[in-house]
C-alpha cells in the first residue's frame, strides 16, 4: 500500500444534503430526504478512502457534493484550501478541472452517437485546454494510458466491451489532469475477471500520477484491496473511520462487524467455523430516521441512551474513529 502524505486535499466538515419533499399543486413543502445527516472526514493528497454502506446510504450524494454537482444544503467542502461549498457555477468550473468522476454505469454514462475520441476529449475542449492536432495528440496519449489502442479513437459505445468503455471513462475522467478522482462504484457493472483489471489500472494510474481516489463501493474485499483508509456509512452518517487494515482486523462498531461477517470467505471449512450476524429489521427511511444513533434500532448491544443522544465521531486510539456510545 502506497504512503499517504499529511497534505489534505479535500476537507469535508458538517456536510448535509437534504432533498425537499413536496406535496400538491403549489408543491408546499411537507419534509426532507436526509440523505447526508452531518459528516465530517478529509482525504489526504495521494490516498484512496474508501466509502462503504448499503445502497441508499448517502455515498454517492456525498461524492456528488463533493463534486458540486449537488448544492450542499449545509456545511463546508474545502477543495486545496478554498470553500467551495457555496461557490456560484460559474466560479466553480475552474476547481471541476482539477477532478475527474468515474460512474458506475459504463454503458448508460457514455452518449452513444458520439465517438469515443470524442468522449475524451470532451473536457478538454469544454476547458478550452487544447483543439486541432494539440486535441487529437492529447486524447492518443490518454487512450494509450488506459491500455486502449489509439486506433479505436473513432468507434462509438457499444463496439466496445464492457471492460473497454470503462477504460474511457477513465480515459475521459483524467483528461484534464485532475487532482482527485471521485470513483462512483467504477466496477460493480464489470464481469469479475474484468473489474480487477480495472482496479490493477486505476492503481497503476495512482502511483504513475499521483492521484487522489474517493473510492465509492459496497464491495468491502475490494475496498480493503484498494483503499488506505475507509469509512462506513449508515443512513447518511458515518460509523466507523479508520485505515484499511485496522478496520478488517480489528471493527468496533456493531454494523462495521455484521457488513464484514457477510464477506464470503473462499474456503469451505473457515466458511463453516464463523457466524454470520444478522441484522433485524430493515433500514429505516431517510425522510424519518431514527432519533439518537440511526442503527440502534438494528443493534443488539443498544440501551437506553443510544435512542436519545448522537454518538459523535470519535478517536478510539491509532487514528480509528467510531460514533457508538458502547465502544
Amino acid at each position: 500500500m502506497k504512503a499517504s502524505k499529511n497534505e489534505t486535499i479535500v476537507q469535508v466538515e458538517n456536510l448535509k444534503m437534504y432533498f425537499p419533499i413536496t406535496r400538491g399543486l403549489l408543491r408546499r413543502k411537507v419534509g426532507d430526504v436526509k440523505a447526508v445527516d452531518d459528516i465530517s472526514f478529509d482525504i489526504k493528497k495521494h490516498e484512496t478512502l474508501g466509502l462503504v454502506g448499503e445502497s441508499g446510504c448517502g455515498k454517492t450524494t456525498t461524492g456528488r457534493c463533493i463534486l458540486r454537482l449537488y448544492q450542499p444544503t449545509s456545511g463546508k467542502i474545502i477543495f486545496s484550501g478554498i470553500d467551495i461549498s457555496k461557490l456560484p457555477e460559474r466560479k466553480i468550473k475552474d476547481h471541476r478541472r482539477d477532478m475527474g468522476t468515474i460512474f458506475q454505469d459504463p454503458f448508460g454514462s457514455l452518449n452513444p452517437r458520439q465517438s469515443a475520441g470524442g468522449i475524451v476529449g470532451d473536457p478538454l475542449k469544454i476547458h478550452h485546454m487544447a483543439s486541432g492536432k494539440e486535441l487529437k495528440g492529447r486524447v492518443e496519449e490518454l487512450f494509450e494510458l488506459v491500455g486502449l489502442d489509439p486506433s479505436m479513437m473513432d468507434r462509438v459505445p457499444h463496439e466496445f466491451s464492457g471492460g473497454q468503455r470503462q477504460r474511457i471513462g477513465v480515459a475521459r475522467a483524467l483528461a484534464c489532469n485532475p487532482s482527485l478522482v471521485v470513483c462512483d462504484e467504477p466496477i460493480s457493472a464489470l464481469d469479475v475477471s474484468i473489474q480487477a483489471q480495472i482496479i490493477n489500472l486505476l492503481e497503476e494510474l495512482q502511483e504513475k500520477l499521483g492521484l487522489t481516489y474517493l473510492f465509492i463501493a459496497h464491495d468491502l474485499a475490494v475496498v480493503q484491496h484498494i483503499s488506505d483508509r475507509v469509512a462506513v456509512m449508515y443512513l447518511g452518517r458515518i460509523m466507523e473511520l479508520t485505515s484499511s487494515t485496522e478496520l478488517y482486523e480489528n471493527p468496533l462498531h456493531p454494523y462495521t462487524k455484521a457488513l464484514l461477517s457477510a464477506i464470503p470467505i473462499p474456503d469451505p471449512a473457515a466458511e463453516r467455523t464463523r457466524s454470520r450476524i444478522v441484522l433485524k429489521g430493515e433500514v429505516p427511511s431517510p425522510v424519518n430516521p431514527p432519533p439518537g444513533c440511526h442503527f440502534h434500532p438494528r443493534c443488539s448491544l443498544a440501551i437506553k441512551e443510544c435512542s436519545e443522544t448522537r454518538p459523535p465521531l470519535r478517536d478510539v486510539g491509532n487514528n480509528h474513529y467510531v460514533a457508538c456510545i458502547r465502544v
